[in-house]
């Protein structure tokens, strides 16, 4: 094989990113290797030198990203064959998911497994046509040495045209008519296809019922991810079907699975919050970067689960998550005023060798507790798993996987560990901390002001969607699209005092979610004026008129060469499930058919998808059954009352699988569902519809509760 060409490292160029906004890209700043951020420079710089281009595709709080950073482009020798022989870009995923997703699935079709970091080869026109994901500096892990992959790329891309042309036509037309396969597979008939939501909901929970394990919860093996999207459904499926007859095996798979992650080293035991997720079968070890997403999702399904459930355990694990969100994740302009929540925590800090180590600010050695708890100490490690030897690597990752759920509800008990536990996070804090990055992402901060406001009105805390409520307003406002002529219109992401490139239909579509959730907890009509405007621009710029649907990027979105269309959840629902959600939500709390047409044309655009991969759709499923089976509480009153208040505290606590309160601002048109509904004989008074079918007027809070809890 040719020798590689070789270039001095020492680039006057190699802090391009330094300036960047990205917390991710200045963290590469100072490598060696000559990058470009993403744009038209780094192509036209390919272009012009006759050389590929190198993607390299990561995130702040990503473990690996750091391990290859340090590894190769921090390298002197690798970084001068980067540079000689290719044009390199970096990318921070969570600035540019569209970018991200284009990418990820580019290498999902070469075969490898997806994952961060994301190392892609691609022409100047942007078209990749290889790649993988992390490469060691040996050889190692039965995967090539970087430098190996370098080599071999360069020649081929000098000496083959023809190969890499025939190669990225392929992959060009691969990645615009993509069908893959997937576990759970439906046979594809008219009898599926005409599946109610509510029949869709439970064929989904039936077949991916085997996936689970029955054990520790979670999708069977390892690593687990809490997948808050499936373990939704099968609840859902629970009270909408199991509960009525008597059948708790769905119901038992989410309680079994949020018991051991509430009680899993997944969950911040001092601090509040949740890893991104286990590296085992048990949820002991974490891998410990903390994202606001994850959490966000985490809060909304434990809501769920209280409801019903009343335990404990998961409404300690919502009000410390939220204590962390408020404490660590408020991002302050220089007035101090929190302007939103940072999109993360990083996996990895300074151990006490002087030296980065994933997990360093969280992990124990037994001697440290010993000294810092005292007397206490011994009853404290045989709850939280604490011993000598450690439980991870020589260390300690608390968790309370073994201990007795019963004691530790315990009220008094709960106060002592609470003390204990809280001289322990102040010791930890004294630790050299993860960096956090604090850029504002439209599509996270929506998924968490939206878990604020439904657990601030499950728990009563006045407190939480006040925070939402201003969190709303700043995301709003900060995140305008720079230089729009529409004044609807969004930018992704907020740092440094800038707003940055175009929204992604997920960042539409869960700030659209969170203010609908606004609106149903304050009435406050600006709400809802907000989130129809935000529709409206979703449809003009994203809709797919041909096939149905939307586009995940803007149709004005200029620098890339494919507009991604999701269909699958991921880490969180995908954009077309919550849009589905949405319009569902609009029809029932407005009454304009427009909005159910706009939900059923979309699930059936989504219907063959869900039919090739029912674990993917399950976001669709729960908004398909959320049409039929839609729970809709109205209260006629006013709100001072402490009447209405306790036919509010009863709405809100209810254990219900899709429910919506509709404000009495909503009341007024024609076609509203409730139009003159009223208070009889001047009392407060209730009206409750499931789907199209409506309850008699219910006079007492007590009524009220007895209604709901049959349904």
């Amino acid at each position: 094989m040719a020798e590689m060409k070789k270039m001095s490292a020492k680039n006057p160029n190699r802090n391009r990113l330094a300036t960047e906004k990205s917390l991710y890209l200045r963290q590469h700043g100072d490598n060696p290797v000559d990058w470009y951020p993403w744009g038209d420079a780094a192509f036209e710089a390919a272009r012009q030198r006759g050389v590929a281009v190198m993607v390299s595709i990561g995130y702040a709080a990503c473990h690996w990203c750091h391990v290859m950073a340090h590894e190769s482009f921090a390298d002197d020798d690798t970084a001068a064959m980067i540079n000689a022989n290719f044009v390199a870009v970096k990318i921070d995923r969570e600035e540019r998911p569209d970018l991200d997703s284009i990418y990820m699935r580019a290498v999902a079709m070469m075969g490898v497994d997806g994952g961060w970091p994301l190392t892609l080869f691609v022409t100047p026109d942007r078209v990749p046509f290889w790649g993988g994901t992390y490469f060691p500096p040996t050889p190692r892990y039965g995967r090539p040495s970087f430098r190996q992959v370098l080599e071999n790329i360069a020649e081929i891309y000098a000496s083959d045209p023809e190969r890499i042309a025939t190669v990225t036509q392929q992959m060009q037309a691969s990645l615009s008519h993509k069908t893959a396969k997937h576990p759970g597979t439906l046979a594809q008939n008219a009898q599926i296809s005409n599946l109610s939501g509510t029949e869709m909901l439970a064929l989904s929970a039936t077949k991916l019922y085997p996936i689970m394990d029955l054990v520790h919860g979670g999708i069977a093996g390892a690593p687990k991810f809490p997948h808050t999207a499936l373990l939704e459904l099968f609840w859902c499926d629970y009270l909408t079907r199991g509960k009525k007859n008597g059948d708790k095996t769905h119901h038992d798979v989410v309680t079994r699975s949020l018991d051991k992650i509430c009680a899993g080293g997944i969950y911040d035991h001092l601090g509040g919050g949740f890893a991104r997720y286990a590296t085992d079968e048990r949820w002991l070890v974490p891998h410990f970067e903390k994202m606001l997403y994850d959490n966000a999702q985490l809060v909304s399904l434990l809501t769920q689960l209280w409801q019903a459930t009343q335990s404990p355990i998961y409404a300690a694990r919502i009000a410390d998550t939220i204590d962390w969100l408020q404490r660590e994740m408020l991002v302050r302009d220089e007035a101090g005023t929190a302007i939103g929540l940072a999109a993360s925590l990083d996996a990895d800090s300074m151990g006490g060798d002087g030296h980065s180590h994933e997990g360093a600010f969280y992990v124990w050695d037994k001697a440290e507790i010993d000294e810092i708890l005292g007397i206490d100490a011994a009853e404290f490690s045989t709850l939280y798993d604490v011993t000598a030897k450690g439980n991870w690597e020589g260390r300690n990752i608390l968790n309370l996987l073994a201990s007795d759920a019963t004691l530790i509800s315990e009220p008094i008990f709960q106060q002592k560990l609470a003390i204990l536990r809280e001289k322990l996070r102040v010791r930890r804090d004294a630790r050299p901390r993860p960096l956090r990055d604090d850029k504002i992402l439209a599509d996270w901060n929506g998924l968490a002001i939206a878990a604020l406001v439904r657990a601030g009105l499950a728990f009563e805390r006045q407190d939480w969607l006040a925070l939402a409520a201003n969190l709303w307003h700043q995301v709003r406002d900060k995140l305008r699209w720079p230089g729009a002529s529409d004044s609807r219109r969004l930018a992704h992401s907020y740092a440094g005092g800038r707003a940055a490139h175009p929204a992604s239909l997920d960042d539409y579509a869960f700030l659209i979610l969170a203010s609908l959730e606004l609106y149903q907890a304050t009435e406050n009509p600006e709400y809802l004026h907000a989130a129809e405007q935000w529709v409206q621009t979703v449809r003009d710029h994203y809709a797919d008129p041909e096939n149905g649907g939307y586009f995940f990027a803007a149709d004005d979105t200029r620098d890339i060469f494919m507009r991604p269309k999701i269909t699958d959840d991921n880490a969180t629902k995908s954009g077309q499930a919550a849009m589905a959600d949405i319009f569902v939500t609009l029809f029932y709390l407005t009454g304009r058919d427009e909005y159910r047409d706009h939900a059923e044309s979309l699930i059936a655009a989504l219907r063959p998808a869900w039919q090739r991969n029912i674990l993917g759709l399950a976001g669709m499923c729960l908004a398909a059954a959320r049409l039929d089976q839609m729970v809709q509480i109205f209260v006629a009153g006013a709100r001072s009352d402490p009447q209405f208040q306790a036919f509010w505290r009863v709405a809100n606590q209810a254990a219900l699988p899709h429910r919506i309160l509709v404000p009495q601002a909503a009341v007024t048109a024609t076609s509203a569902p409730f139009y003159g509904k009223t208070t009889l004989a001047g009392e407060v008074t209730a009206y409750v519809c499931v789907g199209q079918k409506c309850s008699l007027p219910l006079h007492s809070a007590e009524a009220l509760a007895e209604f709901l809890a049959e349904l």
